[in-house]
């Protein structure tokens, strides 16, 4: 198997993450904490985010029906997601989040509705991509592999 050829894949897969407006900046600052010690830290902490995500999504679809009109309440939920968005750095989420809670300060119920559904066609786009950039990395192996000599 051409591990240069699979890892050449997986950095043009993720300039294009990157191209596309998915990530920004901060997803490279988490890239930059994983090391030997932890060579799996940048797919765990998106794991982590995604797993979170859905459960925050949630929280606020629920919110939005039991509380109709309660913009304080959908703001702290969207508050709480758009933190979680720039921690990964989840650009295209991170901005629908912005816009939805600009819709609470106006008042917008429509305005927030619309948000909420690009947010989360933009967290299903997001997560498919990363599923795939995630495993070309695994079929990549780690970055020497293809260069250690063989005893």
């Amino acid at each position: 198997m051409d591990y240069s050829n699979l890892r050449r894949q997986a950095a043009s897969m993720k300039k294009g993450l990157f191209d596309q407006g998915l990530l920004d900046e901060q997803f490279r600052q988490v890239e930059d904490l994983q090391d030997e010690a932890s060579p799996n830290f940048v797919e765990e902490v998106v794991a982590v985010f995604f797993k979170d995500s859905c459960r925050l999504i949630s929280n606020l679809e629920q919110a939005l029906e039991k509380y109709p009109r309660d913009f304080n309440r959908w703001d702290a939920y969207m508050q709480q997601l758009k933190g979680s968005c720039s921690s990964i750095g989840a650009s295209r989420m991170k901005n629908e989040c912005m816009l939805f809670r600009d819709n609470c300060g106006k008042g917008n119920v429509e305005g927030c509705m619309g948000c909420l559904q690009k947010l989360k066609r933009e967290h299903a786009i997001l997560r498919q991509k990363l599923e795939s950039y995630f495993q070309l990395l695994r079929q990549a192996g780690p970055a020497g592999a293809a260069t250690r000599p063989v005893m």
